[in-house]
């Protein structure tokens, strides 16, 4: 276990149980420090979802203590909720984008609650999703890319804020091989700029000869591959 100046996530005997006698996460102990790139992994149903979402306050462990970014997420109120979700960006399997707005759109959400000026809000927009491929689809509703494309404008909404934590659950579930490899090299990229990354994937592929580190969720149990 790293010591609580080193670690930017930290997990202590965290259990998740639901009704009426499922356990999805028992005893997990879990330190990543900061600017790591971390593959999650483990079968579907395993946990990982379960633990991406603790991380943002979006599910309660049934037990156990869990620290981001130095902030205890036991002790938060409502209000403070967005103040640790500006620290983290999370990017979803399924995307969860407004289909019928632009890519400039859905990106920009982002960032609105930041009160940057128009002008500032624009500026950093452009180069996000430049910076994922898609300057020439700024423009363009959702709905009408691809599926890669549609992740990529997931990826740049996540990180727009220049989050220190990005959380990706699943990000090439649905990809092909050559949009996954794309997906992974823009994770790197962000990580050598500084990001800690907990990557979830079930795609062996993805770490079989990576450096990493990779921890497998099994019987709702953490190991270290």
């Amino acid at each position: 276990m790293l010591s609580d100046e080193q670690a930017v996530i930290e997990l202590r005997e965290v259990e998740k149980k639901y009704a009426p006698d499922i356990v999805a996460l028992e005893g997990v102990d879990l330190a990543i420090s900061k600017g790591e790139f971390v593959f999650l992994t483990g079968p579907s149903g395993a946990g990982k979802s379960t633990l991406l979402r603790m991380l943002y306050k979006a599910e309660e462990p049934t037990k156990g203590s869990i620290m981001v970014d130095g902030m205890d997420l036991s002790g938060l109120s409502k209000s403070q909720i967005p103040q640790l979700r500006r620290k983290v960006g999370v990017i979803f399997q399924d995307f969860k984008l407004l289909f019928n707005k632009s890519v400039f759109e859905n990106v920009a959400l982002s960032l609105e609650v930041l009160g940057l000026k128009k002008e500032q809000l624009a500026s950093r927009v452009r180069q996000v999703v430049e910076g994922v491929g898609l300057a020439d689809k700024l423009h363009r509703k959702v709905v009408q890319l691809s599926g890669g494309e549609q992740q990529r404008v997931a990826i740049a909404r996540a990180v727009v804020n220049r989050p220190p934590i990005i959380l990706a659950d699943e990000p090439t579930g649905n990809l092909d091989r050559k949009r996954t490899k794309e997906v992974v090299a823009l994770m790197e990229e962000l990580n050598a700029r500084g990001a800690t990354i907990i990557f979830a994937t079930h795609d062996d592929a993805l770490f079989g000869n990576t450096h990493r580190r990779v921890l497998k969720l099994k019987n709702g149990k953490i190991e270290e591959m």
